[in-house]
């Protein structure tokens, strides 16, 4: 065949071509500002010229490039020619035979269409690393041509060109197993870190969720926790680490690490964080973390709060209104020099409060406003249990596996018990007022109560003991005023006297000629669990619980 009756339609070539026609340089202007073409020069007398680029025969170029090249023309891509390269790669190929049996190599990888479109269109088309039937990745591209000036339909045709890329595929693949393996190891580590199983309060239905961002290796430092103080109170904690992988992850173990410690001193919120913030900066002082540490009490319908640069606390009322909790919100842990402050936001029988990170309502595209607003929206619909109510809310948000950012968020319910249940949740409290015959009236109190609530005897024996314990160390170390609480769950009864001192008891041991310092030791001895703490408004609060049988076949 004349191959050089084919040229290819390259983005220029027929520009350049008009070019050297229609603007020929005159002898007397050459080297004006104008580069001459490519032309043979005689270099000394005697050498032989060395050939210009127009003067190549294209077919010599081709049969020499270490690329493999085919040329196909006519509706049906009849073989014209195929190179070296291409023979060496997938071995001799029929002339004038369709592509379609004659090639079925670029049949198996797909490419006949694309010769469709080159030839229909005109216009050159790529694929980019396709690994052909001989194991080796190749890039294509096709390039109309046409045969002579202007030639019919059944003088245009493509050509093939595919350089070998099999040593950058196979880089691009390890590169991408080992992000992946990364990505793997970093989510893992994540997931390790974060609560392998909710506690779940005996007042509180609560349930949590968290999505690793994007396919990369770049897990983010999201973390949330549940926290049983004891005395039926629940801490509450959502924390976001600001970067990206297992550095951040790792920064957020030991954050939530030691929350849990600090979470067992039974602090405010405030000052929860307050020592966060600081043990922030020790661990690393370029990194930053935001925080909202809550605190849920039964007896008060409340949740007190503190925030570190967190974003606000949701809150749906039973009628479906939902409040944000914005105030007070102190700069991220990290940054050290802040005083935080508590705040608190009602949280009643019936209520669902969402703890939640920014990659639920942060967008590149959207104010960060817009996105709670968004949320509270969705949340002002979401009924069911806490977990229906966050997948409600991932979904609402648009989080999909290939989301660009962590997501973690934590739904906590305060039901509204009815019925027989209601009966299981009972409260009793009684004013210690007076002086010594303040501990008789208290023991005469528990006594009644627990026989109204139908204790059995040893349980209502050990529970009078505990609260005749705890009024008799108030009434020799506290000072007014002073209270007995009894409360009983499903699950326990705990018994909490409060006075107004804030000197916290602590379990010794008694000699055997001391007359006093057995109480504490001994509520320790017959209860369950005990503890102590400081109240917000000054004085401190002693507690103790024991755990109720199981009825039967539970």
């Amino acid at each position: 065949m004349n191959f050089t009756r084919w040229s290819a339609r390259l983005p220029g070539t027929q520009r350049r071509a008009a070019a050297r026609t229609e603007h020929t340089v005159p002898p007397d202007r050459r080297g004006e500002g104008s580069v001459p073409a490519a032309r043979a020069e005689r270099l000394t007398d005697g050498e032989r010229s060395v050939p210009a680029v127009d003067e190549l025969r294209a077919r010599e170029v081709l049969d020499h490039v270490p690329s493999l090249v085919a040329l196909v023309h006519g509706p049906d891509h009849r073989v014209a020619y195929v190179n070296g390269a291409y023979r060496a790669a997938f071995g001799d190929r029929p002339v004038d035979a369709p592509a379609r049996g004659a090639l079925p190599e670029l049949d198996a990888l797909g490419l006949l269409p694309l010769l469709d479109q080159v030839l229909r269109s005109g216009k050159p088309r790529t694929v980019k690393s396709r690994k052909a039937p001989d194991g080796r990745s190749y890039t294509f591209t096709c390039t109309p041509v046409t045969e002579g000036e202007g030639g019919g339909r059944g003088g245009r045709g493509v050509l093939v060109f595919a350089t070998d890329v099999t040593d950058h595929a196979e880089a691009a693949a390890r590169l991408r197993a080992s992000e992946r393996r990364q990505r793997e190891t970093a989510v893992t580590l994540q997931r390790s870190l974060l609560p392998q199983k909710l506690e779940q309060p005996d007042d509180l239905r609560i349930a949590a969720t968290y999505h690793p961002g994007g396919t990369e290796a770049a897990v983010g430092g999201d973390w949330y926790d549940v926290i049983t103080l004891g005395g039926g109170r629940t801490a509450l904690v959502i924390g976001d680490v600001m970067g990206r992988g297992v550095r951040a992850a790792a920064v957020m173990g030991q954050l939530r690490t030691a929350v849990r410690a600090y979470a067992r001193l039974d602090l405010p919120p405030h000052e929860v964080l307050q020592l966060l913030d600081g043990l922030a900066t020790e661990i690393d002082a370029n990194q930053i973390a935001t925080c909202a540490y809550a605190v849920h009490d039964p007896n008060e319908g409340r949740l007190v709060y503190a925030s570190a640069g967190h974003l606000p606390i949701l809150v749906r009322d039973e009628d479906g209104t939902v409040r944000r909790a914005d105030e007070p919100t102190g700069p991220p842990l990290g940054t050290g020099g802040w005083i935080h402050a508590s705040g608190s936001i009602p949280l009643g029988p019936g209520s669902t409060a969402v703890l939640y990170t920014d990659g639920l309502v942060e967008r590149r595209n959207e104010d960060l406003d817009e996105g709670i607003a968004a949320l509270e929206r969705a949340l002002a619909g979401a009924t069911g249990t806490p977990q229906v109510v966050c997948d409600r809310l991932v979904r609402s948000a648009g989080v999909t596996p290939d989301h660009d950012d962590d997501v973690a968020v934590l739904v906590l319910q305060q039901p509204a018990r009815t019925g027989p249940e209601s009966e299981l949740f009972r409260n009793a409290a009684l004013e210690l007022l007076g002086g010594v015959e303040a501990a008789p009236r208290a023991r005469a109190f528990a006594s009644g109560v627990l026989t109204s609530w139908r204790f059995p005897p040893d349980l209502h024996d050990l529970g009078v003991l505990a609260a005749s314990e705890l009024v008799a160390n108030s009434l020799q170390h506290g000072t007014p005023p002073m209270r007995l609480r009894l409360r009983r769950t499903d699950r326990r009864l705990i018994v909490e006297v409060t006075d107004g001192d804030d000197h916290l008891p602590r379990r010794r041991r008694a000699e055997p000629g001391d007359e006093s310092g057995r109480g504490i030791a001994i509520v320790a001895t017959i209860a369950s669990n005990w503890g102590s703490r400081r109240t917000p408004g000054g004085g401190k609060a002693v507690w103790c619980e024991f755990a109720l049988p199981k009825p039967a076949g539970a």
